[in-house]
């Protein structure tokens, strides 16, 4: 029997490296379009059939979802396991490909699908991107998308804008009335609606809406702390903070008790998302649960009708949320 060629066999043959061999038939970038094409003649006269390619070369689907994150932070890895959850049942394989956008920036969704689509990938689901316009050749679906008119890409997200007004008014029910905020991401639409929520659970209660606590932190630990810094050094401070995640709630608590703030006895806490971590904390965490894995498994069922060359019943799916009260909130010590 005759030796298969392998990808050595083929750079030998064409004249080039390994490497180019490589980026050439996965797609990828670097490669000028002649050598491609010269790698892709050699690849057929000489039968190479190894991992993907050859499913690259008959047009055949590889079998595997990709799962696009920034980072693999608690809600993404709570996203990611409906994703698995949900794909092994139709016998699909999960990539979960991580790029960091501190060090790539704005963008990197769709230099992460240059690279995986077509060759690795037959579909992918995006978490939390950071652009609003996906270019890719593959269906793709966004989970808590970017602000946008939201008729491109279809998408998967949690109604953050009811969870935000019961989170708000559970507090105005305790008998908070000067009320902090430190909101996430204002690219993304779910802090977009969670600031609205804050402000109408406000507004329906007679609160008027004070900029003087109303901080940013960006969906991350560092960043809140930081905003609660600001926010809690005040003779003012508010007596409850309302956060836009978990991550932020809990940094908030830890500078809470940095300064001498006793939780929930000075300072009522209410995060958002309920990661593992909310309960498993001392005290417990009061939160706005999303149901994550159910995020991740509603976005599969949306990919994989698009993969099957069919409409959706619905491109924009939104899932309910639900108030977990836990420890970190009570009545304020006095009247503010």
């Amino acid at each position: 029997m005759a030796r298969r060629p392998t990808i050595t066999d083929i750079a030998t043959a064409a004249g080039v490296s390994v490497a180019t061999v490589s980026k050439a038939v996965n797609g990828r970038y670097g490669v000028a379009p002649e050598t491609v094409e010269k790698v892709m003649r050699v690849v057929a006269d000489m039968g190479y059939e190894s991992s993907l390619v050859a499913s690259r070369m008959r047009g055949v689907r590889t079998g595997v979802v990709g799962v696009l994150v920034a980072e693999f932070e608690p809600f993404s890895a709570e996203v990611l396991k409906g994703v698995g959850a949900a794909a092994g049942p139709l016998e699909l394989d999960v990539l979960a490909y991580s790029t960091p956008r501190r060090v790539h920036g704005a963008g990197w969704e769709n230099t992460s699908l240059a690279r995986l689509a077509g060759s690795l990938i037959d579909g992918a689901i995006i978490v939390t991107p950071t652009v609003e316009a996906i270019v890719a050749d593959i269906p793709v679906v966004a989970i808590d998308p970017h602000v946008g008119p939201g008729d491109g890409v279809p998408t998967v997200e949690a109604d953050s804008f009811g969870g935000a007004v019961s989170a708000v008014k559970y507090l105005i029910e305790l008998g908070h009335r000067r009320i902090g905020f430190v909101a996430g991401r204002p690219d993304l639409r779910s802090s977009r609606a969670r600031d609205a929520g804050y402000r109408r659970a406000l507004s329906d209660s007679g609160i008027p809406y004070d900029p003087e606590v109303v901080r940013v932190g960006f969906y991350e630990q560092d960043a809140a702390r930081t905003a609660a810094l600001s926010l809690l050094d005040s003779p003012r401070r508010p007596t409850a903070v309302f956060a836009a995640n978990d991550l932020s709630a809990i940094g908030i608590i830890e500078v809470a008790r940095e300064i001498g703030l006793e939780v929930p006895r000075d300072l009522s806490v209410i995060g958002f998302d309920d990661v593992l971590e909310a309960s498993r904390m001392s005290p417990p965490l009061t939160t706005v649960r999303q149901p994550m894995r159910r995020l991740g498994a509603a976005a599969m069922s949306l990919l994989t009708t698009l993969m099957n060359g069919e409409e959706p019943p619905e491109r924009h799916v939104r899932l309910a949320t639900q108030l977990i009260p836990r420890a970190t909130t009570a009545p304020p010590r006095q009247s503010p």
